[in-house]
């Protein structure tokens, strides 16, 4: 029995644990949406469960999560074009810029290609859910160096 992951993050620690479980996501451009009304922001893709990463194995899974981002302000993006609905994207990390002393800064999601989506944040408040099932792909995303 497989369990799906449900993780909140409210500070940069979570955050980084977050950002572990969404290494190597894909998902298209039109799969991005931000609801200026309630400030919050959200991508559904395709992430590579690492946390299941066995030694030797040949076989790998993907799972559909939900990454939701609440209390965002505003949302630029560089390095892809955003009319581009089918285009399809991955995900490295997302990373934290703290503004001044408060809570608030910019929430980055680092993308392949130069690519970056920065959300003006009031405060950390992200949640990750897995939505579906599990499928198998022989595909192991690798980087530079690992």
């Amino acid at each position: 029995m497989t369990t799906s992951l449900k993780l909140l993050s409210l500070d940069i620690d979570d955050l980084a644990v977050v950002s572990a479980h969404m290494q190597d996501a894909v998902f298209k451009v039109g799969d991005i949406n931000y609801a200026t009304r309630s400030g919050v922001f959200t991508l559904a893709a395709n992430r590579f469960v690492w946390e299941k990463l066995k030694p030797g194995e040949k076989a790998f899974e993907r799972r559909r999560a939900l990454l939701s981002i609440k209390r965002v302000q505003a949302v630029r993006s560089v390095g892809f074009d955003r009319t581009d609905k089918d285009k399809v994207l991955s995900l490295l990390a997302l990373r934290f810029q703290q503004k001044g002393e408060g809570p608030d800064g910019v929430l980055e999601l680092v993308l392949s290609g130069d690519g970056m989506v920065a959300l003006d944040v009031e405060c950390i408040e992200v949640q990750l859910a897995d939505t579906g099932g599990a499928w198998e792909t022989s595909f192991k995303p690798s980087h530079p160096g690992n």
